[in-house]
C-alpha cells in the first residue's frame, strides 16, 4: 500500500495509467478536489501563466483559475481533457505528457502535477517542465492520500487498495534542473457518503485493471465494512479525513 520504493518502469506506468484513458466523467464526479491552502502555498503571488501537467478532468486547474491566473492544462487522455473543457473552461487544454508536452520554452512562471507525478519518469519529466519553466519558476507537486493514521481509515485503506499514501519523510524525486524542494502537508475532511466511496474504489487504478473476481471481491469487502461492520447507511454523509502533501521546487 505504501510507495517509496522502486520507481515505476516505463512500461508499468504506461500500463497503469491506460486505467483512467476512459470514465472522465465518474471520475471527476468522484475524486476528492484539493484545499485552497494548498495551492495559494504552491503559487507564487507574482505568478501570472500556469501549467497543469496530467490535469485530468481539471481539479487542480480550476483552483489555478480561481487566483486569476493563465492557465494551459495537459493530459494524456482526450477523454479527461474533455471533462475539464466543460468544467474549466476558462483554461487551454492540449494533449501531452510531462515527458513531452509541446509547449515552447520558458512561458510559465509555475508548473503544477496533481495526483500524477508517480505517473511520471520523475528525470525526464523534470527536464521538459523546467524546459517550460521561465527563470526561477516554481514547480508544485501535489498528492492527496487518505489519512491512515485514524484507524478506521487505515482499514478503509487496505480494503480499497488505496496505493496513494507515503512514509513520513518521503520526498518526490525531482531532476538537477531544480532546488530548494520543500513540503507542507493540510489536514482536511471530504464530505461524501458511503455510496460515494463504493464508487471511489470503482476509480481506483487497482480495481480498473483487476479481473472481474478481483472486483467483486473487493466490492464485497467494501460492502461489509462499511454497511455492517461500521454500520454506514448508503446515503449517510461521513467525514473522510485526507492529507494534502504539497512540495515546491524553483527553477535553478
Amino acid at each position: 500500500m505504501v510507495r517509496g520504493g522502486p520507481r515505476l518502469d516505463h512500461g508499468r506506468r504506461r500500463e497503469l495509467g491506460q486505467s483512467f484513458q476512459d470514465g472522465g466523467r465518474h471520475y471527476h464526479r468522484i475524486r476528492p478536489g484539493y484545499p485552497e491552502e494548498s495551492v495559494r502555498w504552491l503559487v507564487p503571488t507574482d505568478a501570472k501563466d500556469a501549467l497543469d501537467v496530467g490535469a485530468g478532468t481539471g481539479k487542480f486547474t480550476s483552483l489555478l483559475l480561481d487566483l486569476g491566473l493563465d492557465v494551459t492544462a495537459v493530459d494524456p487522455s482526450a477523454d479527461m481533457l474533455a471533462q475539464l473543457t466543460a468544467h474549466c473552461p476558462g483554461a487551454r487544454a492540449v494533449v501531452g505528457t510531462a515527458e513531452a508536452t509541446g509547449l515552447p520554452d520558458s512561458c510559465f512562471d509555475v508548473v503544477t502535477v496533481a495526483q500524477a507525478w508517480h505517473w511520471c519518469d520523475p528525470l525526464a519529466a523534470s527536464n521538459e517542465l523546467a524546459r517550460v519553466l521561465r527563470p526561477h519558476g516554481t514547480l508544485g507537486l501535489v498528492w492527496n492520500q487518505l489519512d491512515t493514521s485514524v484507524p478506521w481509515v487505515h482499514r478503509l485503506s487496505r480494503i480499497m487498495h488505496a496505493g496513494d499514501v507515503y512514509r513520513p519523510g518521503h520526498k518526490p524525486v525531482v531532476g538537477p534542473e531544480f532546488h530548494g524542494l520543500e513540503g507542507h502537508v493540510t489536514h482536511w475532511q471530504d464530505t461524501v457518503t458511503a455510496r460515494d466511496l463504493m464508487e471511489l474504489t470503482k476509480s481506483r487504478s487497482y480495481y480498473l485493471r483487476a479481473n472481474e473476481a478481483t472486483r467483486a471481491k473487493v466490492l464485497a469487502n467494501l460492502d461489509w465494512y462499511l454497511h455492517e461492520h461500521l454500520a454506514y447507511v448508503p446515503d449517510q454523509q461521513i467525514q473522510l479525513p485526507y492529507l494534502t502533501l504539497a512540495w515546491r521546487a524553483v527553477r535553478a
